[in-house]
Order: C-alpha cells, then sequence, then structure tokens
C-alpha cells in the first residue's frame, strides 16, 4: 500500500487534496473528500484536531503520532500519521502509513543494515580463518612424511580433509566479494528456465517445477550469473525441503513472474519492479529460524551449510532488490523483488 496524502487548509482542516491512495483506503472519491473535515475520518477525530491546532500555532515542524482511519464498510485501518507544515502558506501536509507498510520498512530496513554487518563480519571472520588453515594443512602433510608407521597416516589424512572442507567453506563465503558485477541485458525466463533445468536433472522424479510465466516482462539490466545463482540457491532450498514429498511423488515448486506496480521497497518507490515467486508446498520455514533464515551459517536441515539464501539475498541486493518470505506448512513462497527500467 502507498503512502496516503492529503493536504487540509490550515484554519478549518478542511480537504484542499487528496492523492489516489488515500482515495482508495477510504473508498471515496477526490470530489467527495474535498471540502470535508478531514478529522471526521479518524475513528478519534480529536486526535488530528489537536495536531492541526499545534501546526497553526508552529508549536512543531512535525508531528508524528498513531492513529486509526475510517474506511467505508471496512474495518478501520491503523495508520502513522505526520502533520507538517505544506509549501504553500495557509495548507497543512498530512501523510499516513499503513502501520503494516510502515513495519514491514522497518523490517526491510533491518534486512539491509544486517546484510551489510554480516558481509563484513564474514569477510573478515574469512581472512582470519584462511591463513591458519593453510599452515594447518602444510604442518599435516610435513608430518604425514616424516611417518613411520603408515596406519598413523589415516589421523594426518583426517586432517588434511577437514581442512579442504573448511577451505571450501571459506571460499563459498568470499565468492560473491571475489566476483565482479557484471552487467548485460537480463530475461528472467531465461534464468528460470536455466535453474528449472538444473533441478530437474538433480531430481529427475518425484518433483515437478511449474512455470507460471507472465511474458510481458521486459527485460533489464543485471548479473545473468549471480541471479540464476540466488535463484538456483532458492530452488535447491526448496527441493531439499520437500524431500518426504518426493519420495511420495507429489513435490511442486512453482516458478512464478510477475510485474508489481507502483511498489515501495528499500524505502524507495518504483514505478515498476519484477516479482519472482518460488513457490514450494514442503513443509513450511521452521519457527525457530523464520525470522533469521538469510543469516549466514542458519539452516533449517541437517548438514546444511546455511550460507544458500545469505547469498541469494547478496546477490539480489546488488540489484537494488530484495528477498521476501511468507511461509506457512504446506505453502513456502520465496518473493524477489528487482526494479524494472
Amino acid at each position: 500500500m502507498s503512502t496516503l496524502v492529503a493536504v487540509l487548509r490550515a484554519d478549518d482542516g478542511a480537504v484542499q487534496f487528496a492523492n489516489a491512495a488515500l482515495e482508495n483506503t477510504l473508498g471515496l472519491s477526490r470530489r467527495t473528500l474535498e471540502g470535508a473535515d478531514f478529522s471526521a475520518f479518524f475513528t478519534d477525530p480529536a486526535l488530528l484536531q489537536t495536531a492541526l491546532a499545534g501546526a497553526r500555532g508552529k508549536d512543531f515542524a512535525a508531528l508524528r503520532y498513531e492513529a486509526s482511519l475510517k474506511r467505508l464498510h471496512q474495518d478501520p485501518v491503523p495508520v502513522h500519521v505526520n502533520v507538517a507544515d505544506a509549501e504553500q502558506v495557509g495548507e497543512i501536509l498530512v501523510e499516513l502509513w499503513p502501520l503494516e507498510q510502515h513495519a514491514r520498512q522497518d523490517r526491510e530496513e533491518r534486512l539491509r543494515d544486517q546484510a551489510q554487518a554480516n558481509k563484513e563480519l564474514i569477510r573478515n571472520l574469512a581472512h582470519e580463518i584462511k591463513n591458519p588453515l593453510g599452515g594447518i594443512r602444510g604442518a599435516a602433510q610435513l608430518l604425514e612424511m616424516e611417518l613411520d608407521n603408515r596406519e598413523l597416516t589415516e589421523y594426518t589424512q583426517v586432517i588434511i580433509h577437514e581442512a579442504d572442507r573448511l577451505q571450501s567453506l571459506v571460499d563459498r563465503l568470499l565468492a560473491p566479494h571475489r566476483h565482479p558485477h557484471l552487467v548485460g541485458d537480463v530475461n528472467i525466463h531465461e534464468v528460470c528456465e536455466r535453474v528449472r533445468s538444473l533441478v530437474l536433472v538433480e531430481y529427475p522424479q518425484g518433483l515437478k517445477v511449474q512455470r507460471d510465466y507472465d511474458t510481458s516482462i521486459p527485460e533489464f539490466r543485471g548479473d545473468r550469473a549471480q541471479l540464476i545463482q540466488a535463484v538456483l540457491n532458492i530452488v535447491q532450498n526448496a527441493a531439499q525441503a520437500l524431500s518426504e514429498r518426493v519420495a511420495k511423488g507429489d513435490a511442486v515448486i512453482t516458478l512464478r513472474t510477475r510485474v508489481a506496480r507502483q511498489v515501495t521497497f528499500g524505502r524507495q518507490r518504483y514505478r515498476l519492479a519484477l516479482e519472482l515467486h518460488v513457490i514450494d508446498n514442503g513443509p513450511g520455514v521452521p519457527d525457530a529460524i523464520k525470522e533469521r533464515i538469510f543469516y549466514p551459517l542458519v539452516s533449517g536441515r541437517d548438514g546444511g551449510s546455511g550460507l544458500g539464501l545469505t547469498l541469494a539475498q547478496t546477490f539480489v541486493q546488488r540489484h537494488h532488490g530484495l528477498i521476501e518470505c511468507d511461509s506457512v506448512p504446506g505453502r513456502t513462497d520465496f518473493r524477489i523483488l528487482i526494479p524494472l527500467p
């Protein structure tokens, strides 16, 4: 839902202008709204009346509070209200954000901040691990060459094998920061088809990957390889979560593309955005990790590295987008949003 905007006359609080988002929310036309007392559209009119009196008296530059906005034939909607002087003398600007949208924006901001903190932590930690790891592996190799008892080489082989496994993990942690962002024209359906073919090779039986494409979606500038990896990580996660259904033969993953119009994410408004859904009919994300699934090394399955979704979020954020997750038992929906030209 967009920001709701009303411009009021300062002397009596009558509506001078209402944007389309406010009209839609109230279920009233602009003609009906113009000239009406705006405070009458709130469950507690006194809150706005007090704020308008303060604005007229220049008691503040801007005032924020929470209220409930009435809607025609619907329940009131909780909103965050901002009252401030408008550019024109004698007018007051009132902006309203539905609290659900406000909470979502806060959540997106926390995700971005967390992603940045994760990136710095991972990069520093990986570099700290990398050097001593090489020393451990080298020392194990030298020790193995000096051992007379060949049975003892089993222990040195364990050290070497585990060092190599950790090295592989470190390389994966550093991968997004090592490769340059190679921008070209991207067709999202070519990305989806590539991912689909890769997953079906890995799961030839028991898994159906359905297509639900909007073929009108235009190409956009992006890094095709990174987007393939991001979508592949999400789809592979879904396939792994569907293991029981794969065994039964009724596992389904749906790749759905749509154009979202006039959407706000990352505290920016976009006229058009790609909306790519990866939907599965699995057990859902465990409640214990729902709020942390994009954190590094957090996994909902035994043996998982917990890097797939972290890397996917990193690659999508490089395209000024974000990934959201909505999950209940029987349906998990990962939604990728990327601005379109």
